[in-house]
């Protein structure tokens, strides 16, 4: 970011203020706004913020308009067409892709760190078993302070760099168990000779009582389902865990409040969200029915999984995406899974159909995504909780690099107050 010799000019009231403004090295330049009320003391109103950039970042960029998104300036096809899941991460971490001899030592060293404490597995048990997966997660990650108190001082960049890789590492042992305790399975030990994907499938899915071999095709799916979701900029979560870093918390109270801020399903409910409406088309000759409602204006029904608010063409991740669910589909099949034989004939029909052309209502990363994973046998209670652990390392070089930013100060947004004013207080026998 470099100060350019441009200015703002604000003007209200007889005053006259003359902002600075910065030059990215992408996207559209940015008014400085700091000392806007010290010297104006006026605020700006932005809800949503979704005019105001709350910090400088050198992580992730997205031009929504153009269908672009980098990670540390890759684009996001190449690297989950070339490159796997732990590499990403590496590269989100540090800033640039490993050499082999650094790949080898960080895979190592995240392997090894698979295992959870032992007592944690007495709070997965505290739960319900029909307690949905993502509040299982938002209180054993938050947890994870209680018991690894060597990674909680965020002054140290040794400690920051431990829980870096604790995060990264325990997060799909941590989705895995509360996917078992949640069906009443014994849970399942991570393995150390299977890569990141296949160590959580195997997790998932096998039992004691034989032997369970993970598909490569399914393993590859999964890691690049894990690679497209690991980071997305300055969203509703990323800006969640940014909040609670600057009060100086411990990175697993703020990785948790990311997860608790997934949850929505406004944010990462959406694969689900995609699901539910293919259950409620039921069949495929009801398909010209939700079309038709979802062209009329009036009708409340939309198709999810179709457009995005940040990309206004196509959602650069999708095209991988659908790469995968087909690979996955024909692995699997769809002639026994009417839902999925719903997803495929719908994916046609809007790619050919003029209207969906017109508004750029392509298939996203949610849709794809979620045919995946119901293919692969995951309940949609469990595809927010494989949301919030491929994002985790998103969070993680978020909070990293928050953390060690001189100009860091704690959150504190201004408000438009529209109460009421200062008043006398009124004794209870008078009013």
């Amino acid at each position: 970011m470099t100060e350019t010799t441009k200015t703002a000019t604000l003007s209200f009231d007889g005053k006259t203020l003359e902002l600075p403004m910065f030059t990215p090295t992408a996207g559209p330049d940015v008014i400085d706004i700091r000392k806007l009320y010290s010297q104006g003391h006026v605020f700006t109103y932005d809800p949503g913020f979704t005019s105001t950039a709350s910090c400088d970042s050198t992580i992730t960029f997205i031009d929504g308009d153009e269908g672009v998104l980098l990670h540390r300036g890759y684009p996001i096809d190449q690297l989950a067409g070339k490159s796997h899941f732990l590499e990403v991460c590496y590269l989100l971490l540090y800033g640039e892709l490993p050499s082999a001899a650094e790949l080898e030592k960080f895979e190592t060293t995240i392997t090894r760190h698979t295992m959870i404490h032992e007592q944690m597995h007495n709070f997965f048990r505290g739960f319900r078993r029909d307690a949905h997966p993502m509040a299982v997660m938002v209180g054993v990650v938050g947890a994870m302070a209680a018991f690894y108190h060597d990674s909680t001082d965020v002054s140290d960049p040794q400690q920051r760099e431990i829980a870096s890789h604790r995060l990264i590492a325990k997060m799909p042992t941590i989705a895995a168990m509360a996917y078992k305790y949640s069906i009443g399975q014994p849970f399942v030990y991570p393995r150390n000779d299977l890569d990141y994907a296949a160590n959580f499938l195997h997790m998932c899915f096998s039992v004691p009582a034989e032997e369970y071999h993970v598909n490569p095709i399914l393993s590859r799916a999964m890691d690049r389902i894990f690679t497209l979701h690991a980071d997305h900029e300055q969203n509703a979560s990323t800006s969640t865990v940014r909040l609670a870093s600057s009060s100086g918390a411990n990175p697993f109270a703020c990785i948790a409040a990311g997860i608790a801020c997934l949850w929505g399903p406004a944010h990462g409910g959406a694969n689900q969200a995609c699901l539910e409406m293919l259950r409620e088309i039921g069949t495929p000759d009801r398909i010209p029915e939700f079309i038709e409602r979802a062209k009329d204006k009036n009708d409340p029904f939309r198709l999810m999984g179709f457009g995005h608010r940040v990309y206004k063409n196509m959602d650069p991740r999708a095209t991988v995406m659908k790469q995968s669910a087909d690979e996955v589909l024909e692995l699997l099949g769809v002639e026994d899974n009417p839902l999925l034989q719903v997803a495929k004939e719908l994916e046609q029909i809007a790619l050919n159909d003029p209207y969906f052309k017109e508004k750029k209502l392509f298939p996203n990363v949610d849709f794809y995504s979620g045919i995946i994973l119901e293919a692969m046998g995951f309940p949609t209670s469990m595809f927010t909780p494989i949301f919030a652990l491929s994002r985790t390392v998103g969070w993680v070089s978020q909070w990293k690099e928050m953390i060690a930013d001189p100009q860091n100060k704690i959150g504190r947004p201004r408000q438009l107050y529209l109460g009421e004013t200062a008043r006398d207080y009124v004794d209870v026998e008078d009013r």
